[in-house]
């Protein structure tokens, strides 16, 4: 366990170092917040457009927030493979699962101070646009998205793992805009219909969004349930799935 949270405040201070990680992780989502709702309020009431509505967009931001949490995941563990720093720290007692948890664990931490920052911001707009945004929803919203911290944080952990710091963020800018997009984060999906909503319920990043709008809006019905269930499974399995897969390539580079 100590070898874990050392390793993991090693990797916490050095994505702390990068400025790129402010502007992305933090700076980027806000602006984004901010944009979105001055689009909502130069719309016209009579339009009847919700999606950018701020109980609709602090959950949708507050996941495209975590794609680019997951973006430095990917760039951190494949700087890492690409220089001899992991050759080195494999030949020592630390495990698979320790260096694992060490990548994931402060991402997790970044992934909250995020969502809170969100979650503070949206709830100032709320006061500001006269809209009533529910304390308790926000709270839920922030519990909720834990799951989908963990599955975005392990996608980057695998792509880390499997390419080098060239093509892994290539691959993440693949994910983040099929997360934006399919995910329903700056359109309304189920209001689209058709093929495109069909298209989204087969990705896990809809039921992301859903999720925690649903949690915002404390409505904890069948799309709650649904939702939760899809984006926890996704989580555990993409988990695993990068712990078995980083096992693997450590046990061959040490060959």
């Amino acid at each position: 366990m100590n070898r874990t949270i050392c390793f993991a405040k090693r990797n916490f201070t050095e994505m702390s170092r990068d400025i790129l990680s402010y502007i992305f992780c933090v700076a980027f989502p806000l602006a984004m917040l901010v944009i979105m709702t001055l689009v909502n309020e130069s719309i016209p009431k009579e339009a009847g457009m919700t999606i950018f509505r701020i109980d609709n967009l602090s959950g949708g931001v507050a996941v495209f927030g975590q794609t680019f949490v997951m973006l430095f995941t990917a760039l951190s563990v494949s700087k890492d493979r690409s220089g001899s720093f992991l050759i080195r720290l494999f030949a020592s007692p630390m495990k698979s699962s320790d260096f694992t948890n060490g990548y994931i664990l402060p991402m997790l931490f970044i992934s909250v101070i995020q969502a809170c920052m969100i979650m503070i911001a949206s709830l100032i707009i709320s006061f500001i646009t006269g809209f009533d945004l529910n304390l308790l929803g926000l709270l839920a919203g922030l519990c909720v998205l834990i799951p989908s911290a963990v599955f975005f944080t392990s996608i980057g952990l695998i792509f880390g793992t499997l390419f080098n710091q060239n093509a892994a963020p290539g691959l993440c800018s693949i994910i983040i805009s099929l997360g934006s997009f399919i995910g329903g984060i700056w359109f309304d999906a189920e209001g689209t219909g058709g093929i495109l909503l069909k298209i989204a319920k087969c990705l896990p990043f809809f039921y992301c969004t859903k999720l925690v709008r649903c949690a915002v809006s404390l409505d904890f019905g069948k799309d709650f349930l649904l939702s939760f269930a899809v984006v926890l499974s996704c989580a555990v399995f993409f988990a695993l799935l990068s712990s078995v897969l980083f096992k693997t390539k450590m046990k061959a580079d040490l060959q």
